[in-house]
C-alpha cells in the first residue's frame, strides 16, 4: 500500500512539474506544436513514473525508518520539539517580512529560504533538548499554586518544596533508611530514573561485589518506599545531552531546586563548586561521633604502617583511623597516646596522635 502512495505521489508531482517546464523541453527539440498544459502533465508525470522503478524502493524505506523513529519517539519529544520548529517557523516569517522591504532582489529570495531551514532547526533542537526543563518550569507552578490552596505547610509563593534528591552511591549505603526512620529528613525524596536504572545494571553485573551492592541499594529503596512514613516520588524525566550520572543530579538539583543527598566526596564538592545545596551522610556521621580533644590520652592497638617514616596506624570502634607518630616500633600492641591534632573533612575523620613519653620509653 505504501509503495502505491509513493507511486502516486510521484506521479502527482512529475504531472505538476511537467506543466511548468515540459515547454522549454519540448522548445529544445523542435516540438513546441505539442505544448498543451494536458500533454506537458502527462510527459512530466510518464518521466517521474519511470524514476520510481529504482527510486521507489529507496522512498518507501526512508518513509518506514521515519515513521518507525516517529512511532518510538516519546510524546513529549514530539511535542516540544514541535512547538519549538513553530516558534522558529514564525520567527523566520516575521524577519522574512523585514527582508522583503528591502530593493535587493537576491536577498528577498534567498534570505528567507535560508532563515526559515535555520531557524526552524535552531527552534526544534532547542524545544527537543529543553523539554525537561520546560516541563518541571510548568509542572511546578502548578504544584505551588495547589499547594497554596490546599496545605497550611506549603511555604510562600516563589519558594520551593523541601525535595531532597537521592543519588545512586547513598542509596547503596543503606543508612539513608536509618536516617529517614529517625525523623531526621524530612520533606519529599527524589529517585531519579536514570539513578534507578544505574541500580539496575549495578544489580545485573557479573561481578559479585557489584551484584551484591546492588541489590542492596534495590532493597534500601523497597524499605524506604513501603515502611518508612515519608513521601517518596520517582523523576521520570532524564537529559540525553548528559553522560555522567553525577552531572544529571546537579542539573536535576538547579531545575528542581532540590538539595542533593550523597555520601561521594567528589559530587559534595562538584555541588558546592555549582551552587547546589548538598547534604553528605559521611558529614553527618561524623559530627555524632564521639568528640575528641587535642591532650586526650586513648587506648589504641596499632595494626599497621602508615604512609609517613615511622608511623603506625590504629583505628577507633566507629572506624575513625588513628595516625600515630613513632608508632611502627608497636604494631600489634596496645599503647596508650595522646591526641595531638584531628583533621575532619566531608570524606572522613583522622586522628594524629604520639605515644606517652612512659610506654616509648618502655
Amino acid at each position: 500500500m505504501l509503495k502505491r502512495i509513493v507511486q502516486a505521489c510521484f506521479l502527482l508531482i512529475g504531472g505538476t512539474l511537467g506543466v511548468f517546464f515540459v515547454p522549454d523541453l519540448l522548445k529544445l527539440v523542435s516540438l513546441e506544436q505539442f505544448a498543451y498544459p494536458l500533454v506537458n502533465a502527462i510527459i512530466g508525470a510518464i518521466i517521474f513514473y519511470v524514476m520510481t522503478f529504482w527510486a521507489v524502493d529507496h522512498v518507501v524505506h526512508f518513509v518506514k525508518w521515519l515513521e518507525d523513529r516517529i512511532v518510538n519517539a516519546p510524546v513529549t519529544d514530539l511535542l516540544f520539539g514541535s512547538l519549538g520548529l513553530i516558534f522558529g517557523l514564525v520567527i523566520a516569517f516575521l524577519a522574512g517580512l523585514a527582508i522583503n522591504q528591502t530593493e535587493l532582489p537576491i536577498v528577498n529570495e534567498i534570505v528567507p529560504v535560508l532563515l526559515t531551514l535555520l531557524l526552524g532547526y535552531i527552534g526544534f533542537q532547542v524545544g527537543f533538548k529543553k523539554k525537561e526543563e520546560l516541563m518541571n518550569f510548568f509542572s511546578f507552578n502548578r504544584g505551588y499554586k495547589k499547594k497554596e490552596e490546599d496545605e497550611l505547610s506549603t511555604k510562600k509563593a516563589g519558594s520551593t518544596k523541601n525535595i531532597k534528591i537521592l543519588d545512586t552511591s547513598v542509596i547503596i549505603d543503606g543508612r539513608i533508611a536509618d536516617i529517614c526512620q529517625t525523623g531526621f529528613l524530612d520533606g519529599v525524596l527524589v529517585i531519579p530514573h536514570f539513578v534507578l536504572n544505574e541500580l539496575q545494571h549495578i544489580a545485573d553485573s557479573s561481578d559479585a561485589l557489584k551484584r551484591n551492592r546492588g541489590r542492596r541499594g534495590l532493597d534500601t529503596l523497597n524499605r524506604i518506599q513501603k515502611e518508612l512514613d515519608i513521601k517518596v516520588e520517582m523523576y521520570e524525566g532524564d537529559f540525553e545531552d548528559v553522560q555522567e550520572v553525577d552531572s544529571k543530579l546537579v542539573k536535576l538539583a538547579k531545575i528542581m531546586n532540590g538539595t542533593v543527598v550523597t555520601n561521594d566526596f567528589n559530587l559534595n564538592k562538584v555541588c558546592e563548586i555549582q551552587d547546589v545545596s548538598v547534604l553528605n551522610i559521611n558529614d553527618l556521621a561524623n559530627a555524632v561521633k564521639p568528640v575528641v580533644l587535642p591532650g586526650e590520652e586513648l587506648n589504641v592497638q596499632v595494626i599497621k604502617d602508615g604512609k609517613e617514616y615511622n608511623q603506625g596506624v590504629a583505628y577507633l570502634d566507629d572506624g575513625t583511623m588513628i595516625v600515630v607518630e613513632e608508632g611502627r616500633d608497636y604494631i600489634g600492641k596496645r599503647i596508650d597516646v595522646i591526641v595531638t591534632s584531628v583533621l575532619q573533612t566531608s570524606a572522613g575523620r583522622m586522628i594524629f596522635a604520639k605515644p606517652k613519653l612512659l610506654e616509648k620509653a618502655l
